[in-house]
């Protein structure tokens, strides 16, 4: 028996595919998409129900005709041309009131499968407008669009090339187009936000007989070395800061501290002004913020900028007047200055609370800890600890082993080893779960900061981690999004609008700095970019033409050698291949672990102040194979050099493993008990360097001099 797909019967009938679809479901046929076929006595049954729709309509018409029209004599005499007009009219008017009703029984087909006998007026034209509004993303196909106008796609190329558009019906569309197809067709177009947007918002809804008390996510916010991350340490008991590069928090780190009365979630965010759209992502995803402020330097642009991002959120603040144990602090001054920025607290009649306090010394902690909890208390914090996953990433970075890392945290629902997931672009399966302390756990609960690994791709910082419940919806959603984000990549158009702010220089052009920029974090690549790219010069002009996150490769330094690039690394290291290959196309590659004195350099470079430049010229390694303990000397390494030399004059760096301890100058170097100016490859020698004495055997050091050159970025 032959079939027929669903758009050739719906063509025919000159419905939705939509409404035909419902129809075969309701006449008991097994269909899910335009596509799908069906025998051809589908036809009949689909005659039979449309007729029946119209059987109807027409009583409905006559009843209101019969109330509407109250009977009146008809005259005896009446010319006959006149009474064939009146049933022609009659006729025409049933017609037209057939097709409405059709229209308007099919559009309420196409809302909802619910049926309700009677509804107002009002209600029928809500759906119509509703009707004129088609939700679509960015970019998107002809196909997608004809689908979404109901219309054949061959109607939307027509419309392309009245436009001036050549295109084929699997071609993306810009805004602007899709808007103005639409129009013609008597639609508004309102742009998603994401593909699959709609369908993970359904999927993440709580149930409210299911809300249970949560902990609080507390953010800790303030000016570069006030002393977040001591006071952080001094909850925790711990010594973070000692890890932490120039003191300075780097990236936003997320911990979890359990009290007497429950327990806290801590989100510490970095304070240098490199760090506004992390300090904003902070701010965005937390309950209360504790903004911390240093009785010796009072309030700092950055403090201002932290009152603001929790101002934006709308989040209650606890003010920390932190290191009032230092000889020059002036607590009163700093509530003056408080007092500016409209933050009135509690004993001067205000609703902010604060404490003063030491993190140092650990003064007035469990005062702070015992505020934050009583705020929480108010605020009746809960989430439905059963309902899909909700969280968000806070930052996302590449690992050796691991692969795809990402620090979430979780809003709603448990996370469990196995789940399958999409964050922002990219879907994937949890396969392991850590703490912030790299311990494995099987389930992180509402309110839990967690490190997530599984994820295809590294999303973006601040993108929504949603669960799915199976991997296909999973990867559609991912592959669509990925499509549309290519396509937006490609689509927008780089303006540089600093071009003619520029003068030119003595030579008659004007200089262009190439940069690559890697870092190990996405919110540290966009850090160092939003700062590199608000740098003013009149003689040199920043063009970033890479960034992204995980190690420096090959790749990097070939795109750099093409367009004569300088190529940034933060916190991450070469691969073996990509150093050969510096070396060989002498690319510049500079390594950074601390921002400002990235941000520093550029500055200098672009304004020629760069001169002299220290550079380190490695000369040989020696490996420890014994440790001997000298009185009023420290520890002397027996090394046996292994290439190069060592030299009296040189430094050394310290490497055990893939992690360098120290770097400082050798104090003593000997054969034997003599002194030696230099050691050659394949002799012993006793070495000691000023500042370490805690060698082991296996220790590389590594020995190098440091060289002034004049620096000069094309």
């Amino acid at each position: 028996m032959a079939k027929i797909r669903v758009y050739e019967l719906a063509r025919k009938y000159n419905i939705s595919s939509e409404a035909l679809i419902k129809i075969l479901v309701k006449e008991g046929f097994a269909v899910k998409s335009h596509m799908s076929t069906v025998e051809q006595r589908a036809e009949l049954l689909i005659e039979q129900h449309l007729n029946r729709v119209k059987a109807a309509t027409k009583k409905e018409v006559k009843k209101k005709d019969k109330k509407e029209k109250p009977p009146t004599p008809k005259p005896q005499r009446a010319p006959r041309p006149r009474k064939e007009k009146k049933v022609e009219k009659r006729k025409e008017a049933d017609q037209k009131a057939v097709k409405e009703s059709v229209k308007r029984t099919l559009a309420k087909l196409d809302i909802t499968r619910k049926t309700h006998r009677r509804k107002h007026r009002e209600d029928v034209v809500a759906v119509v407008e509703e009707e004129n509004v088609i939700h679509l993303p960015e970019f998107s196909t002809v196909a997608e669009i004809a689908e979404q106008l109901k219309v054949d796609p061959s109607a939307i190329i027509q419309k392309c090339l009245g436009l001036g558009l050549m295109v084929t019906i699997n071609q993306r569309l810009n805004p602007d187009a899709i808007i103005m197809i639409a129009d013609d067709y008597g639609f508004k177009v309102e742009f998603t936000e994401s593909y699959g947007h709609e369908i993970l918002r359904e999927k993440r809804k709580g149930k409210p007989e299911r809300m249970q008390g949560r902990p609080p996510v507390v953010t800790i916010m303030g000016h570069v070395d006030h002393g977040k991350t001591s006071l952080l340490d001094a909850i925790r008991k711990s010594h973070l800061i000692a890890g932490e590069k120039g003191g300075i928090t780097q990236h936003i780190g997320a911990y979890e501290v359990e009290t007497g009365r429950g327990r806290i979630t801590f989100i510490d965010t970095p304070g240098h002004e490199a760090f506004t759209a992390m300090r904003a992502r902070g701010a965005q995803v937390t309950d209360i913020v504790v903004l911390v402020v240093a009785a010796d330097d009072g309030i700092m642009p950055q403090t201002i900028e932290a009152i603001n991002h929790a101002r934006a959120a709308d989040v209650p603040m606890i003010i920390a007047i932190n290191k009032i144990d230092l000889p020059n602090a002036s607590i009163e001054r700093v509530k003056r200055e408080l007092l500016k920025q409209n933050i009135v607290l509690e004993e001067y009649g205000g609703n902010v609370m604060g404490v003063e306090m030491s993190a140092k010394l650990g003064s007035n902690v469990d005062k702070l800890l015992e505020m934050i909890l009583f705020q929480a208390e108010m605020m009746d914090l809960k989430a439905d600890a059963e309902a899909p996953v909700r969280g968000v990433v806070l930052e996302a970075r590449k690992e050796e082993g691991r692969g795809n890392v990402c620090t979430v945290l979780i809003q709603q629902g448990t996370l469990r080893i196995g789940d399958v997931f999409i964050a922002g672009n990219y879907y994937g399966h949890v396969r392991a779960l850590l703490n912030e302390r790299n311990n494995k756990i099987d389930s992180a609960p509402p309110s839990s900061p967690v490190v997530v690994l599984g994820c295809m791709g590294l999303p973006n910082a601040g993108e929504n981690f949603v669960q799915v419940e199976d991997d296909r919806t999973a990867r559609e959603i991912s592959l669509k999004r990925l499509q549309y984000q290519r396509e937006k990549d490609r689509r927008v158009v780089q303006r540089i609008t600093l071009d003619d702010l520029y003068k030119q220089i003595k030579e008659g052009k004007v200089k262009e700095l190439n940069l690559i920029i890697k870092a190990d974090m996405d919110g540290s690549v966009g850090a160092l970019v939003d700062s590199l790219s608000s740098i003013n010069s009149d003689e040199v002009k920043i063009e970033i033409i890479h960034k992204g996150v995980g190690v420096i490769n090959e790749g990097d330094v070939l795109l750099a050698s093409a367009s004569n690039a300088v190529v940034i690394g933060f916190h991450v290291n070469m691969t073996p291949k990509a150093a050969q290959l510096a070396k060989y196309e002498k690319v510049d590659v500079r390594h950074y672990d601390i921002i400002y004195q990235a941000i520093d350099d550029i500055k200098a470079a672009m304004s020629g102040l760069l001169e002299p430049v220290i550079t380190e010229r490695d000369t040989g390694v020696a490996e420890v194979r014994q440790v001997f303990k000298v009185s009023k000397v420290g520890a002397i390494a027996g090394c046996h050099v292994k290439s190069g030399s060592i030299a009296r004059s040189a430094k050394v760096r310290v490497r055990r493993g893939d992690e360098i301890l120290h770097t400082g100058p050798i104090s003593s170097l000997k054969r034997f008990k003599d002194d030696a100016k230099e050691v050659q490859a394949g002799f012993d020698c006793g070495i000691g360097v000023s500042g370490f004495d805690d060698f082991m055997e296996g220790d590389l050091l590594e020995a190098f001099v440091e060289e002034a050159k004049s620096k000069s970025i094309e």
